[in-house]
């Protein structure tokens, strides 16, 4: 999978899905994050996600059912690389809700408030959900990317 390259000087604005919280995650909470990432994604994304839960400030954000606490996405940035967003990822339950979306927005707008001019999708799966909501472009020449050569 390609690298995308998201120009973060004409963000869509950060919005809002009823019910959903989109928080960073204190440290108490730092060991139910990284057991709801490996349990609905993979160990390898909470290994990926560590650097970013134990960043001060975190650079990851989760999305919490607002009523139940239930937690029901991510997104991080700083933490594979400096200036690549992701892992990211939405529980299959709250998928269609706008959470993903809302996800992302809201981490490139704290990269641009971080001095980024752009943020870099490494190894992005659904290139045109990131095209949809982002302007994500594919950078030529990107697979494998960061990760060739590396265990």
């Amino acid at each position: 999978m390609p690298d995308l390259l998201v120009p973060l000087y004409g963000l869509p604005e950060i919005s809002s899905v009823t019910g959903v919280l989109i928080v960073r995650p204190l440290p108490h909470r730092s060991g139910r994050v990284l057991d709801e990432v490996m349990e609905h994604f993979s160990d390898q994304w909470a290994c990926e996600c560590r650097p970013g839960i134990y960043a001060v400030p975190p650079t990851i954000l989760v999305a919490l059912d607002e009523v139940s606490d239930e937690f029901l996405g991510f997104c991080c940035w700083d933490c594979t690389a400096k200036g690549f967003l992701g892992p990211v990822g939405t529980v299959s339950a709250a998928r269609g809700r706008g959470v993903g979306r809302a996800l992302v927005v809201t981490c490139l707008h704290r990269m641009r408030e971080d001095g980024y001019g752009y943020a870099v999708v490494g190894s992005a799966g659904p290139v045109e959900f990131f095209r949809s909501i982002c302007d994500a472009r594919i950078i030529e020449g990107s697979i494998p990317g960061l990760y060739r050569g590396r265990s």
